[in-house]
């Protein structure tokens, strides 16, 4: 929809702090806050004194807000009564910003990598009064969490070498109980970098903890199997388990057979010594023990969960390499696209459920498995939710695996390529919760604003193989349909348990893909002298390249599947109904004006996902049209919005340090290059005015 965005690209200063503005907003919006503010005035603007009052506070200490990733707080001094008075408290810029066309100030190295950008994705994390949080070039900047002053800032110097697609989703923080009070290192931030480093700070300084690794670094490319330049790193945090620090890592996909091993591997917090590694291997295979891991093998790119009192990890996978063909796995795939519970202590499967069989849709597991106590009949029994792509969400048993809402496996299409394993006749689609995201599209379900637009889609779905969810890819060209970024994707969905509801984004555009046989696919590289333009991949080592692309209309460039494109849904969780669905998002930045105002909110691609409050607010960003949003949890109904500088394709977090002060709730506005918004670079902080 790139075709549709007319918006100039900007960067803001580095490492500055503004003084508290209200941004801009559409005029109706802004018309409707100045009249509440008059209403509220004139009867004496109570609301405002009682918001302040000494009350709870709470933080968000890890990147899911607990080690579960719930992404819900207990705070309730914003509420749906005065959620519209929320202005901006502060804003911080990093100055971390690469737009993919032209270079900013700041890095040496991204001079040779011209073609990237930066996506800001960050979501922060708060330890005492502190914020932590890294740019996309893994720069780790602390921050007073009342101000947004800073307080320090690492740089880790990364490689931009081969680099396209720039991110940091968050860092971790672990406090060492043998260490004394005010020693250095006694609290330590843990960040991984795109370069496939795990580095370990000094919480109050940012300074390397020289205990750690090699002076504060481990290397993680040891053993992984030789990878090439932006081919292997770290985009997610890792995740902290007693004394044990985790992580997995980013591989990048359809680029070859043997590509690097996705293990993954705990490391002691202390001293960054290796502890255990679990390699996605055959049942049975063993583990290697001398650090050479096997290629290819199934990553875990996004955030892991824990359960520090069942001494779990529970680890979300992705493909075996490459994505679209697997006639070459042998097995290897047993571990794809599932969620593997190991145990803490020694990297050992405890259980797994497997989301997709013999996954060659890329339809790997990119959500953080969010932990919960499910209500049940019988009482509370301890749960895990997957999200997934397919728009399909797994309520299962955390100490087991099985589901406790049902589950069946249904037939699906088949017809392989020549040289694909046998495909499963049948997938696991989930009953209770029913699938959030359509699973046909047919060429009489094309989309168009104009009649030739939606002629053109309605030819290009017609022209392919387009047999529902599950179609298996072709060289004639096949619709997927949920797309290759979902559904559901990183940024997971968010558990309100007092209302016992939960509240997850999805996203409905559609993919073209086509395996290109491998003599074509030279052929073209011959005649261009070089890889072909973006959107093919080489799969290297298989007897077909990639051929992929968002599926578009050619002439306004907007999905050829039917709105929404874009909604927010909450979940009874004893029941797995759905209690309210809304579409979420509008047009504007993909679409002129007055055209996106008088579509309005006809829901839009989105990518970040939610987070609730006790006091029955849902926060969001994640659309294309670059607005923050709140909503009634109970109900759907939108509350609040305000324009942001960019989208906002990160999870907002929230927290209070004081009894007496103010409930902050925070965003990083960064932009992303896939979705054509505008790369940025900005964190803005929201309260309640004095």
């Amino acid at each position: 929809m790139n075709r549709l965005r007319i918006r100039p690209s900007s960067a803001g200063p580095r490492r500055s702090v503004s003084p508290a503005s209200t941004p801009p907003g559409p005029f109706a919006s802004s018309l409707i806050l100045l009249v509440g503010l008059a209403i509220a005035c004139v009867t004496g603007c109570g609301g405002d004194e009682a918001s302040q009052a000494p009350g709870r506070t709470a933080g968000w200490s890890h990147y899911g807000g607990d080690a579960g990733g719930s992404r819900h707080s207990p705070l309730d001094q914003i509420t749906p009564e005065n959620v519209d008075q929320l202005e901006v408290a502060w804003t911080y810029h990093t100055g971390d910003l690469l737009d993919g066309i032209s270079y900013q100030p700041g890095n040496d190295d991204a001079a040779k990598s011209s073609h990237a950008a930066t996506s800001f994705q960050n979501t922060p994390i708060l330890i005492d009064r502190t914020l932590y949080t890294c740019t996309p070039f893994n720069r780790v900047i602390a921050l007073d969490a009342e101000t947004g002053e800073e307080e320090w800032t690492f740089d880790p110097k990364v490689s931009l070498d081969g680099m396209y697609l720039l991110n940091c989703r968050g860092v971790s923080a672990w406090t060492d109980s043998r260490a004394r009070a005010g020693e250095a290192c006694q609290t330590r931030i843990f960040t991984g970098t795109i370069d496939a480093r795990l580095i370990a700070l000094d919480a109050r300084t940012g300074e390397p903890c020289p205990g750690f690794g090699r002076d504060g670094t481990v290397d993680l490319t040891e053993g992984v199997g030789d990878p090439k330049p932006g081919e292997y790193g770290v985009t997610s945090p890792p995740v902290v388990l007693g004394d044990r620090v985790i992580t997995g890592a980013m591989v990048l996909d359809n680029r070859r057979v043997d590509a690097p091993s996705g293990v993954v591997r705990a490391y002691s917090a202390r001293t960054g010594r290796r502890l255990w590694a679990w390699e996605a291997l055959v049942p049975g295979q063993a583990t290697s023990q001398r650090g050479r891991y096997e290629r290819g093998t199934s990553n875990a790119w996004t955030a892991l969960s824990a359960d520090p009192d069942r001494n779990l990890v529970f680890v979300p996978t992705g493909n075996t390499s490459p994505d679209y063909f697997g006639g070459h796995r042998d097995g290897l795939d047993h571990y794809s696209s599932s969620i593997v519970a190991l145990d803490g202590d020694t990297g050992e499967v405890v259980w797994h459920f497997q989301t997709v069989h013999h996954d060659i849709w890329d339809y790997d597991v990119a959500a953080q498995p969010v932990l919960f106590d499910f209500p049940s009949e019988q009482g509370a029994v301890p749960a895990v939710a997957a999200a997934t792509k397919m728009g399909h969400l797994f309520v299962l048993d955390r100490l087991t695996g099985k589901p406790l809402l049902p589950v069946e496996e249904r037939p699906v299409p088949g017809r392989a390529v020549p040289g694909e394993a046998p495909l499963s006749p049948t997938q696991p689609f989930p009953v209770k919760p029913p699938p959030l995201h359509p699973a046909t599209l047919t060429p009489d379900d094309a989309f168009g604003f104009l009649p030739w637009d939606r002629s053109a889609c309605r030819k290009r779905i017609e022209d392919a193989r387009s047999e529902g969810i599950f179609t298996p890819p072709s060289t004639q060209g096949t619709i997927q349909y949920p797309g290759m970024v979902g559904g559901m994707n990183w940024g997971s969905l968010s558990v309100d348990a007092g209302r016992r509801l939960l509240v997850v984004n999805n996203q409905r555009v559609a993919t073209y893909i086509r395996l290109v046989p491998r003599a074509e696919y030279d052929a073209m590289v011959e005649e261009r002298g070089g890889a072909p333009a973006f959107g093919f991949e080489p799969q290297e080592g298989t007897p077909y390249a990639l051929e992929r692309y968002p599926l578009l209309s050619p002439y306004l460039g907007a999905p050829c599947n039917p709105p929404p494109w874009g909604t927010l849904t909450a979940i009874d969780l004893a029941t797995g109904d759905v209690v309210w669905d809304v579409p979420l998002g509008n047009t504007r930045d993909l679409a002129p004006w007055p055209i996106w105002w008088l579509l309005g909110d006809l829901g839009v691609p989105n990518i970040g996902g939610p987070i609730t409050t006790a006091s029955g607010l849902t926060f969001i960003g994640a659309t294309t049209d670059g607005y923050l949003r709140a909503f009634k949890t109970a109900t759907g109904e939108e509350l609040w919005r305000t324009r942001l500088p960019t989208s906002a394709h990160a999870t907002p977090m929230t927290y209070r340090v004081d009894p007496a002060g103010k409930q902050y709730v925070v965003v990083a506005a960064g932009g992303h290059l896939l979705l054509g918004t505008t790369p940025g670079d900005t964190l803005i902080a929201y309260a309640l005015p004095d």
